[in-house]
């Protein structure tokens, strides 16, 4: 739950090759204060049957930026086509006390992500 002093952030992935959420891909989040600052590793969950990562590490107070990196290549190569992008990497800026639902929608040759709710 965000304070006054901090955002946090949650997502989910939907292959929408298959119409199914995507299991066992690994998440990694970091973030920064500032638009100049260095990127911190706050470490990684990966998603679960529904496709969602709940377990996401808190965001430090007075994170400015944040991003998500999927390592989406092992969980794409095991279907049908070869992943044409192996990783995705969000990033997006962030305000004290919001929430920020970030859903990937992913196929082996495209994404989209957005702010969900």
């Amino acid at each position: 739950m965000a304070t006054s002093s901090t955002a946090s952030v949650s997502t989910h992935i939907l292959d929408t090759s298959v119409g199914r959420p995507a299991e066992g891909v690994p998440v990694r989040l970091s973030a920064r204060a500032g638009r100049d600052a260095d990127w911190r590793a706050l470490g990684g969950s990966a998603t679960d049957a529904d496709g969602r990562c709940k377990d996401l590490p808190a965001l430090p107070a007075g994170t400015t930026h944040v991003r998500l990196d999927f390592a989406v290549e092992q969980y794409l190569d095991s279907g049908a086509a070869e992943a044409f992008f192996p990783e995705v990497a969000v990033t997006f800026a962030v305000k004290a006390g919001e929430h920020y639902h970030v859903p990937l929608l992913l196929n082996p040759f495209g994404y989209s992500v957005y702010r969900g709710s």
